[in-house]
C-alpha cells in the first residue's frame, strides 16, 4: 500500500530551507515567502503594506520581491529581522 506522501506533495518540504536555498535566486515572490513563513499570500501582502513582513522586501517598479538570504536567516533563527514593529 502505499503512502499518503507519494500521493500528494509535501508543501512544507517544498518551502524547507535547504529546498529554497537549492532552488531560489536572490529574490522570491512574497506568494512564495509568505508559504515559507506559513501564513497566505494576503496575509504576506499586508503585512509587506504595513512594513511588517519578517524579511527584507524590495520594490522594483511595480513589483515586490522578497530577499532570499534574509528570508533563510528568519527562518533560520525564528526571529524577524526587518519589521517596523517594536518588541
Amino acid at each position: 500500500m502505499h503512502s499518503q506522501n507519494n500521493v500528494i506533495p509535501d508543501m512544507d518540504a517544498q518551502y524547507s530551507p535547504s529546498r529554497i536555498r537549492a532552488t531560489w535566486a536572490g529574490t522570491g515572490s512574497v506568494e512564495d515567502a509568505s508559504r515559507a513563513f506559513g501564513f497566505s499570500r494576503a496575509k504576506g501582502y499586508d503585512l509587506v503594506r504595513r512594513g511588517e513582513f519578517p524579511c527584507r522586501v524590495l520594490r522594483i517598479g511595480r513589483s515586490t520581491r522578497v530577499v532570499t538570504a534574509s528570508l533563510l536567516r528568519v527562518l533560520d533563527r525564528g526571529e524577524p529581522e526587518y519589521s517596523n514593529t517594536h518588541v
